[in-house]
């Protein structure tokens, strides 16, 4: 793809301390495409389905270059639902930026540059979007990467045990579980994990914990 022609739909870029995976805290410039096929339940930005401005990656490159940051997240909305984007990720690669792709693990990650870093869901019954999982992406990901599984209730839960265990997904990368905002408490969570003595880690979602559901956070 011709980088400098290439324009993607950016509903925004911003400045903000990483809130999940295992960057949390570092300082990040975040890049949220416009789009996403997916509709789970629980999304927290809806607002970026549609709408956006489109901008090449030079102008985007540029954005992030202001903020002076090594750690980069593009996330959406779906980036991967924009073609462009794989030539965006090896762009910020290539500026020597330590980049991180939040993908649904819906579609095919076949393309996206080894340097980027994969945090990939796994989408539970809960999220209503359970028939989207591509498990194929699973043989693409690296020990760098991540696998982030959100869970609305303990059926969740134990469905994700099951995956963990059935499929071995710590083989894969570093497995994340993380509680639905107002949905399961953090606490239980951290319990049910202790108790089953799983190979995951508990995320907590630090934006939030910091600034609310407030945007560009």
């Amino acid at each position: 793809m011709n980088e400098a022609a290439a324009r993607l739909r950016v509903t925004e870029i911003f400045h903000s301390l990483q809130g999940e995976g295992l960057a949390v805290g570092e300082r990040t410039a975040f890049v949220r495409l416009t789009g996403c096929p997916l509709r789970c339940r629980y999304c927290d930005s809806a607002y970026a389905f549609s709408g956006g401005t489109r901008l090449s990656i030079p102008a985007i490159l540029e954005q992030v270059a202001a903020y002076q940051v090594h750690h980069v997240c593009v996330t959406g909305g779906e980036p991967l639902a924009q073609p462009a984007c794989r030539a965006l990720l090896t762009a910020l690669c290539d500026a020597g930026h330590l980049v991180s792709l939040e993908t649904a693990g819906a579609l095919d990650l076949t393309g996206v540059d080894p340097r980027v870093v994969k945090v990939m869901d796994l989408k539970t019954p809960g999220s209503g979007e359970v028939h989207r999982n591509r498990y194929e992406n699973l043989a693409l990901l690296t020990p760098q990467d991540q696998i982030k599984i959100v869970l609305c209730d303990e059926a969740d839960y134990r469905w994700a045990v099951a995956q963990v265990h059935a499929r071995g997904l710590d083989r894969y990368g570093t497995v994340l579980f993380s509680a639905a905002a107002g949905e399961l408490a953090p606490a239980q969570l951290a319990d049910w994990i202790l108790r089953d003595r799983l190979p995951v880690r508990l995320q907590v979602q630090l934006h939030k914990l910091l600034w609310g559901d407030a945007p560009g956070r």
